[in-house]
């Protein structure tokens, strides 16, 4: 959580007073509803929901969209595990494509990985970058592919001037501890189709048939599942919403502080954005020509200051395909008879190994994330750069005595 006070502190203090922690039954035209509205508003959207975690804004994303048994998803190998995860949940079967060197999803690679089974794509603005959405949306539109962005890290970012979630058919955020703005857990569907927002609204709510706003529904009822937002989490994202604007702008001016203070280098370059403008510059990176001079670079950086560390995507676990152990073992759930990979219709998919992305487990090594720290001021990411230079300076004098 980038910032948090007293606000939040109000504002939900202000809610257990009231006694109504529940958004339904007493709870309309409460913290929920006013939250859903200033989204609206931030967004320019038609539709918002509020939900329990990102992975549920996927979940019912996708189950807006009517993705189910026998269909394929897109979705890059450089994402957290909920973005393959939420496509097993609704029935469908996750299929990888490569990253390129944005670390985003590749549009080339995607072209060739569209098959007879692919019904969405879901491209993801991993670390606060968007991905290339131009060229994403043309492949979807030529295909007749549906497309749900996942902006789970990217929550205000944009692209080509518009809000990230409203490009695509759907998009989801995340409003977990770690995202610009947070309530500990929670998240976010953005869609202008009435009729995604009421399959997504009747799949999140295990009791629609008993809520005022079923007489507006355009879809048939079904039973859903439970991903209520309750009173207290949207009183803690009213606050937060506040803070997005100046959080942003923070993070974008160190970024771009640190950017400006680099000196051009052989041993590396920044890696590429899609909308520098619109990243959320929660993300400093630079790509180097090995993995080898990665490792070199921070290991020199950690000499130079013990207390900057320099880590690389490949080393972060669960984002990274080749640990998505529940997904090489297609164990997508407790009963092999409810697992996605089992069902009839799902016969012939294709399935991911360790082997499916290569080229963006090479550029995931060839990677370095340099720290983000919004608690520093512009001096320190000046100081920072300059810390770089000095570090790639020593790789090439390293790299030419071999």
């Amino acid at each position: 959580m980038y910032e948090i006070g007293q606000e939040e502190i109000d504002a939900v203090a202000r809610v257990i007073r009231s006694g109504q922690l529940f958004r339904f039954r007493g709870g309309e035209g409460g913290e929920a509803d006013t939250f859903e509205a200033r989204m609206r508003e931030l967004l320019g959207a038609k539709h918002f929901l509020s939900l329990t975690s990102g992975t549920a804004a996927l979940i019912c994303g996708l189950a807006g969209l009517e993705i189910g048994p026998g269909d394929e998803v897109l979705v890059p190998a450089y994402t957290w595990l909920a973005s393959p995860g939420a496509v097993l949940a609704v029935g469908a079967i996750p299929v990888l494509v490569e990253c390129d060197e944005s670390l985003t999803m590749d549009p080339d690679d995607l072209e060739r990985r569209i098959g007879p089974r692919t019904r969405a794509i879901m491209p993801v603005h991993m670390v606060g970058r968007p991905c290339n959405m131009d060229r994403i949306l043309a492949i979807a539109k030529e295909r007749g592919l549906k497309v749900i962005e996942d902006a789970c890290q990217a929550v205000g970012g944009s692209y080509g001037g518009r809000r990230l979630t409203t490009l695509g058919d759907a998009g989801a955020f995340s409003f977990n501890q770690f995202k610009n703005i947070a309530c500990g857990e929670g998240g976010g569907l953005t869609t202008n189709d009435t009729s995604v927002y009421h399959r997504a609204l009747v799949h999140h709510d295990l009791g629609s048939t008993f809520r005022v706003h079923v007489k507006e529904l355009q879809v048939p009822l079904f039973l859903g599942a439970n991903y209520r937002f309750n009173e207290v989490l949207a009183a803690i994202m009213n606050a937060q919403l506040t803070r997005l604007d100046g959080i942003l702008e923070r993070l974008r001016a160190r970024r771009d502080r640190f950017l400006g203070s680099l000196k051009p280098h052989a041993a590396f370059r920044p890696t590429p954005s899609h909308d520098l403008a619109g990243d959320c510059g929660s993300n400093l990176a630079l790509l180097f020509e090995t993995a080898e001079a990665r490792a070199l670079f921070a290991a020199r950086v950690g000499e130079i200051d013990l207390q900057i560390a320099v880590t690389a995507p490949i080393d972060s676990g669960l984002h990274v395909y080749t640990n998505w152990t529940p997904l090489l073992e297609q164990r997508a759930s407790a009963h092999p008879q409810t697992c996605a990979y089992h069902h009839p219709a799902n016969q012939g998919c294709r399935t991911v190994t360790k082997d499916s992305c290569p080229r963006t487990l090479e550029i995931l090594a060839r990677t370095a994330y340099l720290p983000m720290d919004i608690k520093k001021d512009l001096a320190w990411f000046e100081r920072l750069a300059e810390i770089a230079n000095r570090a790639a300076d020593r790789v090439m004098v390293t790299a030419g005595g071999k």
